[in-house]
């Protein structure tokens, strides 16, 4: 799941990234202080479908997870979700059978969590929805037209106002 696009953000194999905030896939994200929002949620892996509980930071429109809670300037990140590839986050409980489940998509693939309340799977679907919207780049800049900047034909006069006769 994440990990496939982990390491399409990476180019390689995690196992092979450097970690920590000088990794590429990081970047440049100081996630050892300062979250947008942290906390313990519980992720279905993707080869195997365990479910194990992780330590997750939102930082910058990225998602990070550690194995533990103690995150330093030197820990390495089990996974990274840039949140700009993301379509969706909403509750899953429905669709996993769990209490305080929700379903993170992007267009290759859907990620599913477990937080340990109804009020925090409902602050983590809030933060992780306000990053989405925050880091999406739906019109790029050349797609954008400046109504005003464009050149504008000069004004014709009315029919009416070029027939009459002038006095």
């Amino acid at each position: 799941m994440a990990a496939s696009l982990w390491r399409a953000v990476m180019g390689s194999s995690s196992s092979s990234s450097s970690g920590g905030v000088d990794d590429p896939a990081a970047g440049g994200v100081e996630f050892w202080h300062g979250a947008e929002r942290a906390g313990w949620l519980t992720k279905q892996g993707e080869y195997i479908k365990t479910w194990r509980r992780r330590w997750f930071v939102l930082k910058q429109g990225r998602l990070f997870w550690f194995k533990d809670a103690a995150v330093t300037r030197g820990s390495v990140p089990r996974g990274i979700i840039p949140v700009s590839s993301c379509l969706t986050v909403k509750g899953a409980e429905d669709v996993l059978n769990r209490q305080f489940a929700f379903e993170l998509s992007t267009p290759a693939e859907t990620m599913y969590f477990i937080a340990d309340a109804e009020k925090e799977k409902e602050e983590w679907i809030n933060s992780i929805g306000r990053s989405i919207v925050q880091h999406s780049r739906s019109v790029t800049d050349a797609e954008v037209v400046d109504y005003d900047s464009r050149p504008q034909p000069p004004p014709q006069p009315k029919k009416s106002e070029a027939s009459e006769p002038s006095e």
